[in-house]
């Protein structure tokens, strides 16, 4: 079975499944055709099925060229059809893994793609996890079902775990060029798993087990989750003493060595960071462990978005104003700048905020002509267009997130207010209050 694979791989003659077509799943099943194996999307949206069958796409960053480039292949099929998992040689599972009510870990999407696929799964296949989750996952959620069924992990079916690194609107790194984390249960399912990564990845990293690959991508995540949490702390402090935070990490950034620079927001937003360390925080419980500085970060970084409430609610009492009954325009609902992802977005938590106050709340953002569906959030609303004659009608500006397109400078010129919690406004300007 293993070398049967192996050699289809080698020779370009392998099918590959990708499960879930989203900000993961859409630039791997690219990636794998454009280097010239057969890949079949899968995804229970029809409406993004159809889209990629047509050599649309519903991503920004992804351009409608790279789709009709692998079209006019005719290496790849989008559907909904999960019958056609039999006719992949390998699979690559790319779906949620949210948080639940109560910061716990919320695996359903997880099971329910095991579920839907195990009727139809055979011998001689592969099966990657790239979902991101707590360490254990794959021994103990994946693998007890495929036993169940009869096989027999790393001899007639194989498993591994990889987890994803992409960075939407990132333009330096790609999928090729940024190294592939790879864990097989065996060494025979590493060994094809290194095989399949190395078809699109310039740099594959194997790992001894699964459960240190899942823990790499919650330190990953981690990592950058508490110095946020540590910077978004310090920008409290600077601010009650009248410092500007902007200024003190640029000053900081200029030592060659020991420091690295991170930059205080809104809150944290994504589909990782601000959900990836509760996954840990969790399962750490189990072990009777409990990750004090993880949790403190997170509840610095989740609060962001009352502080930037807070500035905003006194910098309208400067211009004697009432938060309640006053317009308010707020700038991005992205998570991060230039890209269509409003996943976790703090931005949206502040318009939330906002509206429970009275205030009346419009959006700019170029990315989201219409205010898009969210399971927590729900607002009646078109982005409006930055005019002259709009920006002055509003008692507020909040550049919630700060996209390129954005004209800063027209932004500030016309503006009685501006709330900027990006740091885009660099010089201490008369209508600017940076949050």
């Amino acid at each position: 079975m293993k070398h049967n694979l192996l050699e289809k791989l080698q020779s370009k003659n392998a099918t590959i499944g990708i499960i879930g077509l989203g900000y993961v799943g859409l630039p791997l099943l690219l990636s794998f055709a454009e280097s010239g194996l057969s890949v079949i999307g899968f995804d229970i949206d029809s409406e993004k099925v159809q889209m990629l069958n047509k050599g649309e796409s519903y991503i920004k960053h992804i351009s409608k060229d790279r789709l009709i480039h692998i079209e006019n292949n005719q290496n790849f099929q989008a559907t909904c059809d999960f019958a056609l998992i039999k006719d992949a040689d390998c699979l690559i599972i790319c779906v949620p893994t949210p948080l639940g009510m109560h910061n716990d870990p919320n695996l359903s999407f997880i099971i329910k793609t095991i579920n839907e696929i195990q009727p139809y799964l055979r011998q001689g296949q592969l099966i990657s996890l790239e979902s991101t989750t707590y360490p254990g996952t794959t021994e103990e959620e994946i693998k007890p079902k495929l036993e169940k069924q009869g096989f027999k992990i790393g001899e007639d079916i194989f498993l591994v775990y990889s987890p994803e690194r992409e960075d939407p609107g990132n333009e330096k790194y790609t999928t090729k060029t940024i190294p592939k984390v790879v864990a097989g249960l065996t060494d025979n399912c590493l060994e094809i798993g290194i095989e399949l990564y190395s078809k699109i990845v310039k740099t594959v990293i194997p790992v001894s087990c699964p459960k240190v690959a899942e823990m790499s991508k919650l330190l990953e995540n981690i990592y950058r989750a508490v110095n946020i949490g540590l910077v978004n702390e310090l920008k409290i402090v600077c601010d009650h003493m009248g410092i500007d935070i902007w200024e003190v990490i640029k000053a900081a950034s200029t030592k060659p060595f020991g420091f690295t620079p991170f930059y205080p927001g809104p809150g944290l937003g994504g589909h990782c960071i601000p959900i990836d360390p509760f996954y840990l925080t969790w399962k750490a419980k189990e072990y009777k462990i409990h990750t004090r500085f993880i949790e403190l970060a997170g509840q610095i970084n989740t609060n962001m978005p009352k502080w930037v409430v807070e500035k905003i609610t006194d910098a309208l009492n400067n211009h004697s104003k009432s938060i309640k009954g006053s317009k308010i325009l707020v700038l991005g609902i992205a998570y991060k700048k230039n890209i269509d992802d409003s996943r976790e977005s703090p931005a949206v938590e502040i318009m939330q905020l906002l509206h429970n106050k009275g205030a009346n709340i419009s959006y700019c953002d170029p990315y989201f002509p219409k205010f898009p569906k969210m399971r927590m959030y729900k607002f009646d609303l078109k982005s409006v267009e930055l005019t002259e004659e709009i920006i002055k009608k509003q008692d507020c500006l909040v550049i919630a997130t700060d996209h390129d397109l954005f004209d800063y400078q027209f932004i500030q010129q016309n503006s009685k207010l501006v709330i900027d919690t990006r740091g885009r406004y660099q010089d201490n300007l008369i209508n600017v209050v940076k949050s």
